[in-house]
């Protein structure tokens, strides 16, 4: 009988984040170059496996059938999997989720996973997001929806009425995240921290969100390694970081199909996360660092509600309690976040990883002491779909 295979990510990179002068494939091949960089021993035959997550390849990036373009550009040769994937803003991390079942199945030992966006238009006031919401939901946007600042906004008045939540706790979260992202070289606000005031009296984007509550949108493109335990021992002699769990799922595309009793409540994140517990044989108790998806300060809020970090209404409470530094009790996105990195759709996930991958191998800029376990989480669209991915020290039993 076959032992079981065990997946680990072994390291990555991420390129410049930002409006870039710069085609996907550039920014592709600016990320798998830091990610060699990041493992010195990785050589472009020892991948057999390459999965591309992108959402806008193509609309206006002349990257059509856009992996076999990846592999030319790198110089691949895969045998195992060669695809793009897209589930927008969850696309790399939905991407490593299918690495790691392929890994396990013993289909592929090593596979790169890419993900990258070139949302900004050459006139770079322009983008094609709205577009891109159009298409994706015509009923929504035709209401002024599909845009996602309005329908966040929403979200966050609904959470403020039923729960209490401030605009002040909401701003704690923009602090602590470009607080920490003023480390990060690679992000699209790298060195620019936030006082509380300058949070509470940004211009207002979408009422009760101001400048500060919103993630931007950026080019830019992420890349990290997915193998088996035994090939990445060859790879690296870093502490291996193990996939121990995961969950996605969706219920619904446009807002009619909401499967909460309000937009205050994301039961579709909280099964997400019971599935990637439960598989991860964790608890939110043994997690020590958590990158959520907070393309505004809202959503962090309730993801910390929903995946059991504080009780569901208390989020604004723990996020302004100091909860989320890096002293705190569970640090939150620590190198920065979306909002603080920037959100090039399909790549922000990889960055999620790669940045839990440091954590948990003790060398991240922003480290949490005696890291072992660690979340990823992402939302796809106007919070239709959610991803989770667990990473721990030791892998599951």
């Amino acid at each position: 009988m076959a032992l079981k295979k065990n997946a680990v990510i072994v390291g990555g990179g991420t390129s410049k984040f930002g409006i870039r002068q710069a085609h996907l494939l550039d920014m592709i091949q600016e990320a798998a170059s830091a990610c060699s960089q990041d493992i010195p021993g990785l050589k472009p035959d020892d991948i057999d496996g390459l999965i591309v997550a992108t959402t806008m390849a193509g609309r206006h990036s002349s990257a059509l059938n856009t992996a076999p373009l990846v592999v030319h550009r790198l110089g691949l040769k895969p045998t195992s999997i060669c695809i793009r994937l897209d589930t927008l803003c969850a696309g790399s991390n939905s991407a490593i989720i299918v690495a790691k079942g392929l890994i396990e199945s013993g289909i592929a030992e090593v596979i790169l996973v890419t993900g990258a966006e070139k949302v900004y238009m050459p006139q770079r006031w322009e983008t094609n997001y709205t577009q891109l919401m159009v298409n994706d939901h015509d009923w929504d946007s035709a209401m002024g929806l599909g845009v996602p600042p309005p329908f966040f906004a929403m979200i966050a008045k609904m959470h403020m009425k039923r729960y209490g939540t401030t605009k002040e706790q909401m701003a704690h979260v923009s602090v602590a995240n470009y607080n920490y992202g003023t480390t990060n070289p690679k992000g699209q606000f790298s060195g620019r921290t936030l006082t509380l005031k300058e949070a509470m009296e940004a211009r207002i984007i979408a009422d009760p969100f101001g400048l500060y509550d919103c993630c931007p949108l950026s080019d830019g493109a992420s890349a990290v390694i997915i193998a088996s335990e035994e090939k990445a021992k060859e790879l690296s002699d870093r502490p291996l970081v193990y996939l121990r769990g995961t969950g996605q799922h969706a219920t619904h595309s446009m807002s009619a199909g909401w499967p909460g009793e309000t937009l205050a409540e994301w039961p579709h994140l909280k099964k997400a996360g019971e599935v990637a517990f439960k598989n991860a044989q964790l608890t939110p108790e043994d997690i020590d660092v958590a990158q959520v998806h907070d393309c505004f300060t809202i959503s962090e809020i309730i993801e910390l509600e929903e995946l059991g970090f504080c009780q569901k209404g208390e989020g604004g409470d723990f996020v302004a309690s100091g909860a989320i530094k890096l002293d705190g009790a569970l640090p939150t996105n620590t190198d920065g976040g979306l909002i603080s990195v920037g959100h090039p759709f399909g790549a922000s996930g990889a960055r999620q990883s790669l940045e839990l991958c440091k954590q948990l191998q003790g060398r991240a800029i922003n480290q949490v002491k005696d890291a072992r376990f660690g979340l990823a989480h992402n939302l796809s669209g106007t919070c239709a779909q959610h991803t989770v991915v667990i990473y721990g020290r030791e892998p599951v039993d």
